[in-house]
């Protein structure tokens, strides 16, 4: 049986891997910060399924010692600050996680048991302002805030430790990906869930940024599946993970609204808040996933409207029990 022990284990994506690895057979691990306010929410129903182990990416010994403790053939370091917006309120902290986070991990690993395989969650943030599209992992990278250019950071010391101890590590350049366990501070969650909201009578508006920003949207619970398959094969590489189709930030306002039986959705939506603009903006990201259809055999499962629909309709029964 194998062990894998996933830092960010409470977020969206590490709920997601767990219980994948669970369905794998793995004995499961996720490393968790020690806070006054514990949320576990997205962890709830495998809790007494894994075992959490505490341990700090901003403390190297921490991660010695959960390294020792749970002994794991796998490591997937998916914990970052990981919020855009946040990242220019806060860039040092956002370069000590997301940056300097995955240095300290893959030290810990060098010293303890170099055989760990190490997955690292790189982002279509770090392609920016994009100089070819669709970005393929040989695209140039142009980050356009300080978490783009602390997960290029992240991403070349992952390559440099591979090359450099021949670690067998690897990264998932992830585009977009949602669910309905996004943070209700990713645009795409604050959608669905004021459009929910909206639908019950229990807000009027939404407030929105720029409509026209596009992004390649998928389904994290797919993408979980091409992180563990790239720990899987006989040599470590890196891995543009897409859907390969763009959507704009006003195409899933429509589909959510619609989902819900609303067509005059325009007089629920304020757009181009200022507030929630950012200061270097990211226009076009659209992914070629074609390496790891080839090589991991993966590929998307959900589609746009089918993610739209899913978020919606869980952000609905969710305001529904509320009540």
């Amino acid at each position: 049986m194998k062990k894998a022990l996933i830092t960010g284990i409470t977020g969206q994506d590490g709920s997601y891997l767990a219980e994948f690895l669970l369905n794998k057979g793995y004995t499961v691990y996720g490393l968790t910060r020690r806070t006054s306010t514990v949320n576990n929410e997205r962890i709830k129903q495998i809790q007494d399924k894994i075992t959490l182990v505490q341990g700090d990416l901003l403390d190297q010994s921490s991660l010695s010692s959960a390294l020792t403790e749970t002994n794991p053939d796998e490591v997937y370091n998916l914990a970052a600050q990981s919020f855009v917006k946040t990242s220019w309120n806060q860039p040092v902290l956002t370069g000590e996680f997301t940056a300097l986070g995955v240095t300290r991990m893959l030290e810990a690993i060098r010293a303890f048991n170099p055989k760990i395989r190490f997955y690292q969650a790189s982002s279509s943030e770090m392609f920016g302002k994009v100089t070819e599209s669709p970005q393929k992992e040989t695209t140039r990278f142009y980050p356009r805030s300080p978490y783009g250019v602390a997960k290029v950071y992240g991403h070349y010391i992952t390559v440099n430790y591979r090359e450099s101890y021949n670690i067998y590590a690897c990264s998932g350049i992830l585009f977009n990906h949602e669910s309905p366990r996004r943070g209700l501070e990713f645009v795409t969650r604050k959608i669905s869930n004021a459009v929910a909201r909206i639908s019950l009578g229990k807000q009027d508006k939404v407030e929105l940024g720029n409509m026209d920003a596009q992004r390649d949207w998928g389904f994290a619970g797919d993408y979980v599946e091409a992180m563990w398959l790239m720990l899987q094969q006989d040599n470590s590489d890196d891995y543009v993970v897409a859907t390969g189709e763009t959507h704009s930030v006003k195409e899933f306002v429509e589909l959510a609204f619609k989902t819900v039986g609303i067509t005059d959705w325009e007089k629920h939506v304020i757009s181009n808040k200022e507030e929630y603009m950012r200061p270097a903006e990211v226009d076009y990201l659209i992914g070629d996933y074609s390496k790891a259809k080839k090589i991991l055999g993966w590929e998307p499962k959900t589609s746009f409207p089918q993610l739209v629909e899913m978020m919606v309709k869980a952000d609905v029964a969710l305001e529904k029990e509320k009540n």
